[in-house]
């Protein structure tokens, strides 16, 4: 039997194109997901689990499959032990033979490669970003002016977990809010921001 698998990073992102060539390919059953590769990815592990001997996995190009190199041979050690094989629509695998064994490998190191350029260039413009004072990630849900409030309220001696329950946010955020506002506590800004704010106070 042919399964075909598609994956896209982000919400924002849809399977389209590769549907499109999955349907072309005559895919008995076609698997989507909508995950980060760097995250677990449970609808291609259930598809796994479930190839038998003489069944094929069609992806449209390997970084929609593998997150890695290491990632990606995995895989495919466990399509051989089920007797299954993989197909690319967009790149020449075999890997039943060491010359496509060694291709294989070579096509994930590219894939895994364009990746790192992907995110370097990503990280490059977030922290450009940041230099020029604009907001990168997703907004708060909070509006500002119930942010205020919210630090006011606290400031005057009001139990946080009170101003939680009236603005309908947990304890914990509200004092986030309080913490961040008066520069006790830094906000979890991740790799990139810290990394630009550690800069900043060295810098200073």
């Amino acid at each position: 039997m042919r399964y075909g698998y598609a994956r896209v990073s982000t919400i924002e992102q849809d399977h389209a194109l590769q549907l499109a060539a999955l349907k072309a390919a005559r895919c008995a059953q076609i698997v989507q997901e909508k995950r980060s590769g760097v995250k677990q990815r449970p609808e291609l592990d259930q598809l796994l689990s479930k190839l038998k001997q003489g069944d094929e996995l069609v992806i449209y190009k390997l970084d929609r499959l593998a997150r890695s190199l290491k990632d990606l041979l995995s895989i495919v050690e466990r399509l051989q032990a089920k007797g299954a094989h993989l197909r690319s629509l967009t790149e020449p695998l075999n890997h039943d033979t060491p010359a496509g064994r060694m291709m294989l490998q070579m096509l994930g190191v590219f894939a895994e490669f364009e990746r790192s350029i992907i995110r370097e260039r990503c990280m490059a413009g977030q922290l450009e970003a940041l230099k020029q004072g604009r907001p990168i990630g997703r907004p708060s849900r909070i509006p500002l002016q119930d942010q205020s409030e919210i630090v006011e309220l606290i400031a005057a001696g009001m139990p946080h977990r009170a101003v939680a329950d009236a603005y309908g946010i947990s304890a914990s955020r509200a004092l986030a809010i309080y913490h961040e506002a008066i520069g006790r506590k830094r906000r979890n800004w991740g790799v990139l921001r810290t990394l630009y704010y550690d800069n900043i106070n060295h810098a200073r």
